[in-house]
């Protein structure tokens, strides 16, 4: 089984999208579950995920969840023994093909995670879009071939049990958990970068702040969080 989970917070206008991106045929082909984990959503997110999700977990805590502590909740109530980790914007290039991918990646037992290529939807790409992220996704792709363990949050699919072995995403990190992981995952073994596969996300941040700043606060926060262990921010700007 593979479980999908998408942690989530007021994402009322895509997260429909998202989840019928998984169709009743390609959940029973691939023996998917969908996990959604909500983070405190009060814009009826939680009501379109529930009637199309497997399983809706809910975080009622007092203080502001990050995806960090999102995603581990979806871990923790997952029954597969691969997790892939999307976020509530995300699209897969063709959900058929990429589960078939999936499956024979991680066929190979030295492989612990995989992640793969990040671009924004086609129908609103531009070209500094396409600058951007493709400089990003040769430089990731670098750096899990030198060994340095890298992968955007869009895109994690991580061996359960490795999962729990290294501790999971640490959750006091409002962002670069996603670095932070998988920087725990290749100290133990192989992250495969796919080449030949997409996922796509709204430019929605981007088009807010610019690529300039975008890059700016992840070279920054990356830093510390290599550093010093923890973000340069203390609560993530949702962008909706």
């Amino acid at each position: 089984m593979i479980s999908v989970i998408i942690p989530t917070l007021s994402e009322r206008k895509l997260i429909e999208q998202a989840l019928r991106q998984f169709d009743d045929v390609i959940r029973k082909k691939y023996d998917l579950e969908i996990i959604v984990s909500d983070g405190g959503s009060d814009d009826g997110t939680v009501q379109i995920a529930k009637a199309l999700a497997n399983q809706v977990v809910i975080y009622n805590g007092e203080t502001r969840q990050t995806i960090a502590g999102g995603r581990n909740a979806g871990a923790s109530n997952a029954h597969g023994d691969l997790l892939f980790f999307l976020n509530a914007d995300t699209l897969l290039d063709d959900p058929d093909i990429f589960f078939s991918s999936i499956n024979k990646v991680m066929s190979d037992p030295n492989v612990l995670a995989l992640t793969c290529y990040v671009g924004v939807y086609p129908e609103e790409e531009k070209l500094p879009d396409k600058i951007f992220h493709g400089v990003c996704n040769r430089f990731f792709d670098l750096v899990n071939s030198i060994g340095i363990g890298m992968g955007r949050g869009e895109c994690h699919v991580i061996r359960r049990a490795v999962f729990e072995e290294v501790g999971k995403y640490n959750r006091t990190l409002v962002a670069g958990e996603d670095f932070d992981l998988y920087s725990r995952i290749r100290r133990k073994g192989k992250i495969k970068f796919m080449r030949d596969r997409y996922v796509y996300e709204s430019p929605r941040r981007y088009r807010r702040y610019g690529y300039h700043r975008v890059a700016f606060d992840w070279f920054r926060n990356a830093i510390s969080v290599k550093l010093l262990k923890r973000s340069v921010i203390d609560e993530w700007t949702p962008i909706r």
